[in-house]
Parts: C-alpha cells; sequence; structure tokens
C-alpha cells in the first residue's frame, strides 16, 4: 500500500516544476517501461498489480492495489504498471549525421509522435526550443513507446545553435521548394515550426533552403498538415534521397 505522501509525490511528476524540482519522470505501461529498463535510464520505483509480471532487465516491482495504480497513474484506464525513472543529464549533440530541430512545437503528442518518426527513420538527434513541450511529460513519455530511450534530445537556444551550425539547414514551410525535387544531403538540419504559426521569423533568416511538401487536392483548401505528419513525409525524403544515392 502506498503511503499518501508517497502518492502525492508520484502525482506531483505531472508537473513540470515538480520533474525538475525531483528530477524524476514516470512511465507507464510494459512496453514503454521495459524499454527504459533495457537503456540507460536508471528506476527509482516500480509498481504493478500484477503479481505474475515479468519484464526483463527489471527490478522486482512493488505490488500495489488497483486503486493505488488509479491514484498514480495519468491515464484514463491505468495499464498494470507504473514506473518512476531518473531524469538523466543532456547530452552533448552529435552533428554527424540528419538532426531534426522543433521550433516551439507545444503539444506533447506532437512531440511524441515526432520521437518516434526520429527513431524509425534513424535520426539520433533531436534540438528543441526551450519552448518546445517538455520531453518528460507524461503523455510525450506515453507517446514515443520506448523511442525515448535511443534519440538523444537536447533544449536550446535555436538560433544560437542555427548560427554556430556547419550544416546546412532547411527549412519546413507552406511556400518553399518541392521536397519530392529537392536534392537533400545525408547530413543536414531540418527545422520544424509550431503547429500554429510555422517557424518563427527570427529563425527564417538562419535557414539556407525553404522546402514544402505540395498539395494535391483538386480544390487546394487543405491549410497545412500536422507537424508530426509534416516530419513524417520529410524524414522519409531525405532517407529516399541518401537511400537512391
Amino acid at each position: 500500500m502506498l503511503s499518501k505522501n508517497q502518492i502525492k509525490r508520484i502525482t506531483s511528476l505531472q508537473q513540470k516544476k515538480y520533474r525538475n524540482e525531483y528530477q524524476l519522470f514516470i512511465a507507464e505501461g510494459i512496453k514503454v517501461i521495459q524499454e527504459l529498463f533495457q537503456s540507460h535510464y536508471i528506476v527509482e520505483h516500480f509498481y504493478t498489480t500484477n503479481p505474475d509480471l515479468s519484464i526483463s532487465e527489471a527490478p522486482i516491482p512493488e505490488i500495489i492495489a488497483e486503486s493505488d495504480l488509479k491514484k498514480i497513474s495519468c491515464l484514463k484506464t491505468p495499464n498494470d504498471c507504473l514506473a518512476v525513472f531518473r531524469i538523466p543529464k543532456p547530452k552533448p549533440i552529435n552533428l554527424n549525421g540528419l538532426v531534426v530541430c522543433l521550433d516551439d512545437v507545444r503539444d506533447p503528442g506532437n512531440l511524441g509522435t515526432i520521437i518516434r518518426l526520429c527513431d524509425w527513420f534513424g535520426v539520433e538527434q533531436l534540438v528543441c526550443s526551450p519552448e518546445t513541450a517538455d520531453v518528460y511529460n507524461p503523455k510525450v513519455i506515453q507517446s514515443t513507446m520506448g523511442s525515448i530511450s535511443r534519440v538523444n534530445l537536447v533544449y536550446t537556444d535555436l538560433n544560437k545553435f542555427l548560427e554556430n551550425s556547419i550544416l546546412p539547414v532547411f527549412g519546413a514551410f507552406m511556400e518553399g521548394e518541392n521536397v519530392h525535387e529537392s536534392a537533400l544531403p545525408e547530413k543536414a538540419i531540418l527545422v520544424l515550426g509550431n503547429e500554429a504559426n510555422g517557424i518563427s521569423k527570427s529563425l527564417e533568416s538562419k535557414i539556407s533552403s525553404k522546402i514544402s511538401i505540395p498539395r494535391f487536392g483538386q480544390l487546394q483548401k487543405t491549410e497545412s498538415l500536422n507537424v508530426a505528419t509534416a516530419s513524417a513525409i520529410l524524414l522519409s525524403e531525405f532517407r529516399r534521397n541518401f537511400s537512391e544515392k
């Protein structure tokens, strides 16, 4: 049985300020937790309602009641396990390959999906503006389905980062060169902007090549694509260009 203080501490991790204060975050579900156990993340607590639960490389869990799991879970329908992990220290950014930059992407679901896409397309470096959603938000962790363990995500001032970069910088814009006709290098930076406003004006001057995803609908009335959807198409194009060389 969890104490009131334990429940209060764990539920507080749903808020960014307490995640920062305690340097801890929550993960739920066997898939996500197992991926984190098999990575560099260090577990602080591991709870389950299932006494027969078996996860490779996991410590022995503390068995708790379903009522307690519901109190500490972030989900409407909780899984049968929840773990609390330590937030690791940031790693340096490695510019040897394709790097994705997110400028003020606020939706946790979008961030989580983009992390999964980076993992799928072999992008190991994801650089985010400070205004981008917190990677340790429970919704982001859940959306990554464990891919967070294989993608290095760093928050930094994107203006300074792009100014100091030696790689060509591509940006996703509504009006730009057709990405299907663009020469896309293996080593580059791809910048994706805010869900409503796109890439900020301050960053626009740092972008060497503007690319866009063409619309094929007859009416041409769709204003824009979801940023995660656009990420999937653009990353696929970068990798297709490379694989065809």
